[in-house]
């Protein structure tokens, strides 16, 4: 726990994760826990401005500790508790009148229940309440002794002010929010290198975006660079993020046109066929190193996008010199994803997550065109139109990723003496893995002797 996972940019984040810019990903919810466990999520560039405005005041108006509850109201049904409770790990809904408790539902109330039934009827009510001024600590103690996993927290009013669990009250003192110099929590947006790039980038800094990301596939490319010079024109008090590149030029580049940190990765991703239809990428851990060894040259950092299975692979990434590093599809498989919970014909629960440069994204992002440009441009993609990402029974929130990672991570750090993850990248030693030997570090969960 001594280990300080502070991110090495100018992000902000109290741990080296960003939830990438993915629009079945990264959405309010998403990003309001991911920030307040110290990491930041990025709000896809096709979503409509004015719904990332809204996004961006609602994510800096949560509180730092206590979860955004999902509420009802007493005469709203069970078919509507059912459609809204999954929206949370914790499997919780608050039913509320005039804006103060007087229930939780719970998964278990609404089965073998009919649909239609009013809330009031099902609800408990022998409800126990914390007061908006608890200490993590505090609380973690009051639910152990009362026996409950969770509590809705009141102001003096008894209005309903969030929620918080056993394990989130413990989490509270083991991570720090990632905040704005404000106190706020922090989230950041992409913007697209096509169109009104300068209008899009006042927009959204307008709106109190933390860092801009000016994405594109190909970021090694003259449109990028215009992008970058008319953004930094504006002179935003926010860093600016840019890419995707691969190489030592193409990092040289965007630093030179203006960017603060370079996101790195053609290819790696899950929903990804960059690589199949192209052949166009690079493996990821050497794109990272070399990228990252060409930022420090000129005083500036790297993303790593996209590759992240496994917590070794966040490791790995940050060993290399990145600063931070970009997780997509495995967030996917999470409650806070925006995707909707869907369920397979042998009961398990999953999400849906897509590529960005899919046919299913690409017809979202030319729904203003006419029929005829759009029937041109769904002739060609990259990338996966659907893919199940299940939810792991076990883990099946993004806040039970983030604890396996920072695990692995602070053990990665700890394995190489290292403090923080300045002396991670200076004392981790390279080598090179066969597949036989990334086979033989892996578990096995059944004897390998019949």
């Amino acid at each position: 726990m001594d280990v300080d996972l502070t991110a090495i940019d100018k992000s902000g984040t109290t741990i080296p994760l960003v939830v990438a810019n993915m629009t079945a990903i990264s959405g309010r919810r998403m990003a309001e826990t991911v920030a307040r466990r110290g990491g930041i999520a990025v709000i896809p560039q096709d979503i409509p401005l004015e719904i990332v405005a809204d996004v961006i005041s609602w994510v800096k108006s949560r509180h730092l500790i206590f979860d955004t509850p999902v509420t009802l109201n007493p005469n709203e049904t069970v078919a509507d508790a059912i459609d809204l409770i999954t929206k949370r790990a914790h499997g919780a809904l608050i039913v509320v009148e005039d804006d103060k408790p007087v229930g939780i539902i719970t998964e278990a109330d609404c089965e073998n229940v009919d649909r239609f039934t009013q809330l009031n009827k099902i609800m408990s009510k022998d409800l126990v309440t914390l007061n908006d001024d608890v200490t993590p600590k505090a609380a973690f103690e009051f639910l152990t002794e009362k026996r409950r996993k969770l509590a809705p927290v009141i102001d003096k009013s008894g209005k309903l002010v969030g929620i918080i669990t056993r394990t989130g009250a413990l989490r509270a003192t083991m991570y720090q929010p990632a905040v704005d110099a404000s106190g706020r929590l922090k989230i950041a947006a992409a913007v697209g290198i096509n169109g009104d790039v300068a209008g899009k980038a006042k927009a959204l800094l307008a709106a109190g975006a933390d860092l801009l990301v000016v994405d594109t596939a190909h970021g090694h490319q003259k449109k990028m660079i215009e992008a970058l010079k008319t953004i930094k024109a504006l002179n935003p008090n926010v860093p600016i993020v840019a890419g995707n590149v691969v190489t030592a030029d193409g990092t040289r580049e965007l630093i030179k046109a203006g960017a603060d940190i370079i996101k790195v990765g053609v290819g790696p991703g899950a929903m990804c066929t960059t690589r199949m239809q192209t052949g166009v990428g690079r493996p990821q851990f050497s794109a990272v190193l070399e990228c990252a060894t060409e930022a420090k040259k000129h005083g500036k950092t790297i993303w790593a996008d996209g590759g992240v299975r496994h917590p070794r692979d966040v490791a790995l990434a940050l060993a290399a010199g990145a600063s931070q590093v970009m997780i997509g599809s495995w967030f996917a498989g999470t409650y806070e994803s925006p995707s909707d919970l869907r369920k397979d014909s042998d009961g398990r629960l999953y999400k849906e997550s897509f590529g960005m440069a899919s046919a299913r994204a690409v017809a979202a992002r030319t729904a203003n065109d006419d029929a005829f440009d759009r029937a041109r441009k769904s002739l060609f993609e990259e990338g996966i139109s659907t893919s199940r990402m299940y939810i792991n029974p076990n883990r099946p929130g993004v806040e039970d990723l983030i604890d396996e990672i920072i695990a692995g991570l602070r053990s990665s750090c700890t394995y190489s003496g290292a403090k923080n993850l300045i002396e991670f990248n200076e004392k981790a030693v390279i080598g090179i893995q066969s597949a036989a030997g990334y086979a033989e570090g892996r578990p096995l969960f059944t004897s390998w002797k019949n």
